[in-house]
């Protein structure tokens, strides 16, 4: 007897005998291949009912045989009970040799009419007793009517007292995945898809000894006659391979679950929509090419762009993950959870999380599998859709885009129907609206795409109510760390790969602390619609301008409030809170005692002045931060006489950067008014006001603060109670505030506290120092953004603290947009140079309250560039762009 230990020589074995036995097993049309027809169900239509057979039956046997030292299959179920009066048929959903001689062997071996021997009974005469309900070659995997299925029923249709036993046969090759433990055995295990002849090979050789074979009860085919008979006018035999396969696939689904691929399922039903044959029409009048090209060209499209779901690759990412966080992670914690599994029911969940790193995309599927919901289908981009890893995710739920849809108007139809087959069908989405992950850590302003694509397909039919579920993630190191700072320096962003998979392999045996996701506040599609009168399709005229206006402007509005919800999840965990007091201070160093009164004040801030009541802010002690920052390898601790000093660890400043940006937004005002004061040593409370009214937009578009400017002013007043409660601040009385003596503690905590708002002042006075050097309607909106970029990087190489704020291209752009929003400047239709007026200047004069003269005159002076040094600028982004490309 063959031993386990020789899966590889078994392999190469069958291999070899499929090979030299492919003229018996094949399945052939002529009439000089009659054999064919010894175990393929398809054989040629014109073949006699009285064929014999070319091979004897020995051979079948013998090969059964032989098929038996390698597969030892475990009978799932009861033994069907039948009539020896009736001839016998096995119905298996697909044609191989292996699945023939497999139910040959069994039916022997469980003494039941044999599958391999012919049948000869009145009005019927077959060569085997099998019919196969789909054949390998059938591409696009539809089931036919097959002659021999087609002949049993003309039989039965010329003698009424004929009637035929149909037994449904399931064959499963490997464990079923939910009993799988084995990660290996779990990605080959036997499910809906049909195994190509490598693998198949590799089940006999491999996964014999864990086969299933299931026969279902038996069925009579007069009565699946009659019963078709009864329905609607369908081609007769069609209509039982239909019910038979409903049986096999019924039969399958309660072994294995239920067959969830997209490719499998939907496929013909997108293609045949009025939408997408209506797109086919029109891409081929404007080609010329014929509409079968087309259709082919579209198919491949969506082959393109659906998700192939596996139950035993979700289990395999199961075993995975939950080693792979324990490898890298000390834990996953999860926060409001409980709304999601409320609105799960009911509703069409849509999540929208925040995009950190690529294990974004693992870390909240497993999340929500691992707490009984479904598994969302997730948009991915294309540069994920490498070898192997893409199909791994594609069976995981991913269905891929392309970053731009522009100038394939069939490409866009497609990719739209599939998202409205999901919406349709109810099923869980998700999509990073940020469009890409944050190389600095703050939220990136939200791309509508995907957004607009959702709703817009409620609108076109509306199915369950659609609720999006703004989600928080966030870390405490990630892997892609160095790579962001690199790209934010100006180095090209590499392509996804193999090879850049195996480096960021080699970071699992390190520790990445916590990781943290918390599930916003839910936003529910039909009140942005009550909100902005806006109806569905069907209630609406086709020609009313006003309400496309009123969509468009619905869209962007929910665009925005998932931003601000996702920030209310913000977790506070101790690396950013460490990072937010570090990187305030010179050097990125702190006094042992200092640090910990700094960090503690932090912390005292946001339980007085709690941002949401969804953010949460770790509750470890100051002492027990420091520790864990040291745990992490972020911070080193110098030892001196006078006190320790904390300092962040070598070339780790730039990433703490990241973290600190995670959570900029809960103390930005706080910062804001700290700033005010420490600058100017003492300022008039209606002058605060008065900065703060006409800076917060700038602050609120970047860090996405969920604040109206109306309430700002109370915000304002509960904040400087707060501050002046600790000491920060002094109220002067008289309506002036002012700053603490210079060689206090609490100075030294306010001009820490003092210096992330600054840092983004900073970047706001040099765009304005920019464009207001350069004079009105000289700079596009483009240029002013590289420059800025190239600017930020000057000033950054200057102060020596190679953090990559002062050059995110991204807090440019949406700093130059709000200008354009608030009417500050106005982009020229034809030139689209930026033009403005005196304002511009106005809003710049402020900068002096809070930037030193050293810094602005830094500024002023990095920002009066003449013609050639710009065009030269230019000229080197556009190098830089174009290799990126």
């Amino acid at each position: 007897m063959l031993k386990r230990s020789a899966p590889k020589r078994i392999t190469q074995k069958l291999a070899q005998w499929f090979g030299k036995s492919s003229d018996v097993l094949s399945d052939k049309s002529s009439s000089s291949a009659n054999s064919a027809d010894n175990l393929h169900s398809d054989a040629s239509a014109n073949q006699t009912a009285h064929a014999k057979k070319s091979e004897p039956s020995s051979y079948r046997r013998a090969s059964a045989k032989g098929l038996s030292l390698a597969v030892k299959p475990t009978v799932l179920g009861e033994v069907p009970v039948l009539d020896p009066s009736k001839p016998t048929f096995y119905v298996i959903r697909e044609y191989s040799r292996s699945n023939s001689l497999l139910v040959g062997m069994m039916t022997d071996e469980l003494n039941l009419p044999s599958a391999l021997a012919s049948v000869a009974h009145a009005g019927v005469s077959e060569t085997s007793a099998m019919v196969f309900l789909k054949d390998r070659r059938n591409k696009k995997g539809a089931t036919s009517a097959t002659p021999r299925l087609e002949r049993l029923v003309q039989a039965c249709l010329a003698d009424s007292s004929l009637d035929v036993n149909l037994i449904p046969v399931t064959i499963l090759w490997g464990r079923a995945p939910d009993k799988e433990e084995s990660l290996f055995r779990l990605l080959v295990a036997d499910e809906w898809s049909s195994p190509s002849i490598p693998k198949q090979l590799f089940n006999i050789g491999v996964l014999g000894r864990d086969t299933f074979v299931r026969f279902s009860e038996v069925k009579s085919l007069q009565k699946l006659i009659s019963d078709a008979k009864a329905g609607v006018g369908d081609d007769l035999t069609h209509t039982i391979a239909m019910r038979l396969k409903g049986y096999l696939d019924k039969q399958r689904t309660s072994i294995v679950g239920p067959d969830l691929s997209d490719r499998r399922n939907i496929a013909g039903q997108i293609l045949s929509s009025a939408v997408v044959q209506s797109a086919i029409e029109k891409e081929a009048q404007a080609t010329g090419k014929p509409i079968v090209e087309i259709k082919k060209q579209a198919a491949g499209y969506l082959g393109e762009i659906t998700s192939d779901y596996s139950h035993s690759v979700i289990r395999f990412f199961d075993h995975f993950l939950t080693w792979l966080w324990t490898r890298l992670y000390d834990g996953v914690e999860v926060r409001h959870f409980e709304r999601v599994r409320a609105l799960a029911p009911d509703h069409q969940i849509v999540y929208v999380p925040c995009h950190r790193s690529h294990i974004d995309y693992l870390l909240l599927s497993y999340v929500i599998y691992k707490r009984g919901l479904r598994i969302p289908h997730i948009a991915a981009g294309e540069n994920l859709n490498i070898p192997v890893l893409g199909e791994l995710l594609r069976n995981g739920g991913a269905f891929f885009m392309r970053r731009s849809f522009k100038g394939n108007e069939l490409y866009s139809t497609v990719f739209k129907e599939y998202v409205h087959t999901l919406m349709q069908r109810a099923v869980p989405m998700e999509y990073f609206i940020e469009g890409g992950r944050s190389r600095s850590g703050r939220l990136l302003p939200p791309k509508m795409g995907m957004l607009a694509m959702t709703v817009n397909s409620h609108l076109r039919e509306p199915a369950k109510p659609v609720v999006f579920i703004p989600t928080y993630i966030s870390y405490e190191r990630i892997m892609e760390g160095a790579t962001y700072v690199g790209e934010l320096k100006g180095k090209p962003k590499e392509s996804e790969n193999w090879l850049g998979l195996l480096k960021t392999a080699k970071k699992i045996e390190r520790i990445f602390g916590t990781v943290h996701l918390s599930f916003g506040e839910p936003l529910y599609l039909a009140d942005f619609m009550e909100k902005f009168s806006v109806k569905t399709d069907s209630e609406t005229p086709a020609d009313d301008t006003s309400a496309t206006a009123n969509r468009h402007a619905m869209i962007a509005n929910l665009g925005v409030k998932v931003m601000q919800n996702i920030n209310k999840a913000a977790v506070v965990n101790p690396v950013s809170l460490l990072a937010l007091v570090l990187l305030s201070t010179p050097k990125s160093a702190l006094d042992e005692a200092q640090c910990l009164e700094q960090i503690a004040l932090y912390q005292r801030i946001a339980q007085s002045l709690p941002y949401d009541a969804d953010t949460h802010v770790t509750d470890m002690t100051p002492s027990e931060i420091l520790a864990y920052g040291a745990g992490l390898k972020l911070i080193t601790r110098t030892p001196h006489l006078l006190g320790d000093m904390i300092r962040v660890a070598d070339k780790q400043a730039p990433l703490l950067s990241y973290f600190r940006n995670n959570i900029l937004h809960v103390f930005i005002l706080a910062s804001f008014m700290a700033a005010l004061v420490q600058r100017n040593g003492r300022i008039r409370r209606e002058q605060l006001d008065s900065i703060t009214n006409l800076m917060y937009p700038f602050l609120q578009t970047e860090l996405f603060l969920k604040t109206a400017l109306r309430n700002v002013p109370a915000l304002t007043d509960r904040i400087l109670q707060v501050l002046t409660d600790e000491g920060v601040i002094v109220d002067l009385g008289h309506g002036v505030l002012g700053a603490p003596e210079g060689n206090s503690e609490s100075y030294q905590q306010l001009v820490v506290l003092a210096s992330p708002a600054q840092q983004s002042l900073e970047r706001y006075f040099m765009a304005l120092a920019l464009l207001s050097e350069q004079g009105s309607d000289k700079l596009t909106a483009e240029q002013a953004v590289n420059l800025c970029y190239v600017l930020g990087q000057r000033v950054s190489v200057l102060y020596a603290d190679d953090l990559p704020d002062m050059f995110d291209k991204a807090l440019f752009t949406s700093f130059i947009d709000t200008l354009k929003r608030l009417d500050y400047v106005v982009e020229n239709a034809e030139t689209k140079t930026l033009g403005f007026d005196a304002r511009i200047n106005k809003i710049a004069e402020h900068a002096k309250f809070v930037l030193n003269p050293d810094m602005m005159q830094l500024l002023r002076h990095t920002a009066s560039l003449d013609n050639a040094e710009i065009d030269t600028a230019m000229r080197e982004m556009s190098k830089k762009r174009k290799f990126r490309l």
